[in-house]
C-alpha cells in the first residue's frame, strides 16, 4: 500500500512528490502570505446555486459568527457558454446576488482589483483552468468549485500553475464534510479496511460521466480510503454506475451513483474496531468554513494528492466502462494525464 499522507488530517497540506510536474506544497507560509483575519471575497461564476447559497450565508443580516469578517462584495458572473442548465441561470442569479450589495464586474481581471480572495464556482469544469489562471498571476487565494477540472491533465495543471504563480489552491465537496467522515479520520474504527458510498450520478454531455455529479460520493470514497488506489473496474446501466477500486494492499472501496429513484448521499466505512455510517449531507456551512479558515491562513485543507487520486479514479472508471468494465490501472491513466499536462501553456 502507498503510505498515506496526512489523509486524517483536514487542516494541514501536504507536498506532491514524484508526479513530474514539479509540485510543492500549496501553503501559504512557504508563499510569504501569512495570514488574514477576514476580506473582501469575489466570486467568478453565477451559474450555480452554490454562488447564492454562499452570498446569502456571508451577506445576510443575521450573519452566523463564525462567518463574521468576510463577505462576498463582487462577482464576475460568466460560467458556461455551453451548458443550458447553467448559463440560463445566470440572469436571475445576477439580480439576487445585487440585493446582498454584489457589485458585479466585466471581467476577471477588474474583479480581482476589488477583492482578497476568490471563489471559481462557474459549474463548467472545462473552463477552470482558463479562469484560474488570472486569479493565479492576481496573487489571490482560490476555492474551486467542484469539479476542479473536466479531466485530470487539467486538475494536474490548476495545481502547476498554482505552485508557478505561488498561490495557494484548493478543491472540495461539500460531503467531504459529512460527519461520519470526520469520525472515520480520526479513527473511530481504527484501520479503515474497506467502504462503500453512494450519492446521485446525474450525467452532462460535456463532461466526462462521474464528473459532473458522481464527484460527490467518489470525494467521500476516497477521503475515507485513502490515496493508493491500483485499480477500477465499472459496471454502468442507464439508471447506476457501480464502481469498483481495488487498493495496493488489497482493500476495496466502491461507489454507486445513482440516476433513479430517491436521491442521496451517504456510505459506509468498515474499520478493525467495527463498521460506520458515514452520516448525511450537512449542507454548505461546513465546506465554507474550511474556505474561511483557508482564505486566512493559506493552508490548504484537503490533500492535494487525495483530490488527484479523486480524478484519477473517476478517469479510470470512464475508461474502463469504455473497455466494456475490464480492469483499469489507474497508475497508467495518471501517467498518460501527466504527460498531457505538462504540454498545457500556463500564461
Amino acid at each position: 500500500m502507498k503510505k498515506e499522507i496526512n489523509r486524517r488530517d483536514f487542516v494541514k497540506t501536504a507536498a506532491i512528490g514524484g508526479i513530474g510536474l514539479g509540485m510543492t506544497a500549496g501553503n501559504g507560509a512557504l508563499f510569504g502570505m501569512g495570514s488574514q483575519a477576514s476580506g473582501r471575497i469575489g466570486i467568478i461564476g453565477l451559474d450555480t446555486s452554490h454562488s447564492i447559497a454562499f452570498t446569502k450565508a456571508l451577506n445576510a443580516p443575521d450573519e452566523k459568527p463564525e462567518f463574521a469578517g468576510f463577505r462576498i462584495v463582487a462577482a464576475y458572473p460568466k460560467g458556461s457558454s455551453d451548458i443550458k442548465s447553467s448559463y440560463e441561470r445566470i440572469p436571475g442569479y445576477i439580480e439576487e446576488v445585487k440585493k446582498y450589495g454584489v457589485e458585479i464586474t466585466n471581467s476577471i481581471e477588474e474583479l480581482i482589483t476589488k477583492v482578497d480572495f476568490v471563489l471559481l464556482e462557474t459549474n463548467d469544469g472545462k473552463i477552470h483552468l482558463e479562469q484560474a489562471l488570472p486569479v493565479f498571476k492576481g496573487g489571490k487565494r482560490l476555492f474551486i468549485d467542484k469539479p476542479i477540472a473536466a479531466s485530470l491533465e487539467h486538475a494536474l495543471a490548476i495545481f502547476k500553475a498554482a505552485d508557478k504563480y505561488k498561490v495557494p489552491v484548493f478543491s472540495s465537496s461539500s460531503v467531504r464534510y459529512m460527519p461520519g467522515i470526520k469520525d472515520v479520520a480520526e479513527g473511530k474504527i481504527g484501520k479503515v479496511t474497506g467502504a462503500d458510498t453512494f450519492s446521485p450520478c446525474s450525467l452532462e454531455p460535456s463532461h466526462p460521466d462521474l464528473f459532473w455529479y458522481g464527484i460527490h460520493g467518489v470525494e467521500a470514497l476516497i477521503a475515507v480510503m485513502g490515496t493508493g488506489c491500483k485499480t477500477v473496474t465499472r459496471v454502468s446501466t442507464a439508471d447506476t454506475d457501480v464502481v469498483a477500486g481495488i487498493w495496493n494492499d488489497g482493500r476495496i472501496g466502491t461507489f454507486r451513483g445513482t440516476r433513479s429513484g430517491q436521491h442521496g448521499y451517504g456510505g459506509t466505512a468498515f474499520g478493525e474496531k467495527g463498521s460506520m455510517s458515514l452520516g448525511t449531507y450537512a449542507g454548505y456551512d461546513p465546506l465554507l468554513l474550511k474556505i474561511l479558515e483557508f482564505f486566512k491562513t493559506g493552508i490548504e485543507p484537503v490533500n492535494r494528492e487525495e483530490t488527484i487520486e479523486i480524478f484519477a479514479f473517476m478517469q479510470a472508471a470512464d475508461v474502463s466502462k469504455k473497455k466494456g468494465g475490464i480492469p483499469v490501472e489507474v497508475g497508467s491513466v495518471r501517467a498518460d494525464a501527466e504527460k498531457k499536462a505538462a504540454k498545457i501553456k500556463l500564461i
